[in-house]
């Protein structure tokens, strides 16, 4: 197996863009490099953390109360606390690359821009649970609202649509606007890719930002 240190690679981006699919393409190309790596996702990614994630996707909890969006954002930076804590420190410290669906980046997408919470309580969450750890690479798969909500609605034909799939294409609006604009403000970190293209071509084109930074061959 390869002993290259742990690399941390977030994949991002709103409903219907494919980073499941992408997620498992990268696993692949990794597994095919020899590179020891695991797969997780947020909220979610441990046992405790998945608890926390069911409650923040349901639509009502079991009295029909409406969850408030700062209830929301507490309940992310929770279940963060716990994965960052219980699975992905650990991980990157043994060595092995950690692919995650989704991170920081996605609460200043979806908190900040889609329910417009203060970015300044973010960050400050933000430097409480997250502090110095950022991804070594971030890649924002991004596709106009219409046609990944299409995909998404495909996807999703005949399943109950959690508390994110419910909204309406304003919201993801706002949540692309705001993945965008963290794009162009940490452009190194930052990978855009243009999800509107082929599995394919996607998936080769993440493969070649990790040839760029020589993390593999």
């Amino acid at each position: 197996m390869s002993t290259i240190p742990g690399r941390f690679l977030t994949i991002e981006g709103i409903e219907g863009v494919g980073k499941s699919t992408q997620v498992a393409r990268l696993s692949e190309g990794l597994n095919e490099r020899g590179i020891a790596h695991v797969l997780t996702r947020e909220p979610g990614g441990t046992p405790l953390a998945e608890r926390i994630r069911e409650i923040v996707l349901s639509l009502d909890n079991a009295r029909g109360e409406s969850m408030p969006p700062t209830a929301e954002l507490l309940l992310m930076f929770a279940a963060r606390a716990v994965h960052l804590t219980n699975f992905v420190e650990p991980s990157l410290r043994a060595g092995r690359w950690v692919v995650c669906d989704r991170f920081i980046d996605a609460t200043y997408a979806y908190q900040g821009g889609g329910r417009r919470l203060n970015a300044e309580h973010i960050r400050q969450l933000d430097a409480m649970v997250v502090g110095a750890r950022r991804p070594d690479l971030t890649v924002l798969l991004d596709a106009p609202v219409e046609q990944a909500l299409e995909r998404a609605r495909q996807r999703n034909a005949g399943a109950a649509a959690d508390r994110f799939e419910s909204e309406r294409a304003e919201f993801f609006e706002r949540v692309r606007d705001a993945y965008r604009a963290r794009a162009a403000a940490e452009p190194t970190r930052i990978a855009v890719v243009d999800a509107s293209q082929s599995v394919d071509r996607v998936a080769s084109q993440i493969l070649e930002l990790l040839v760029a930074r020589s993390w593999i061959s």
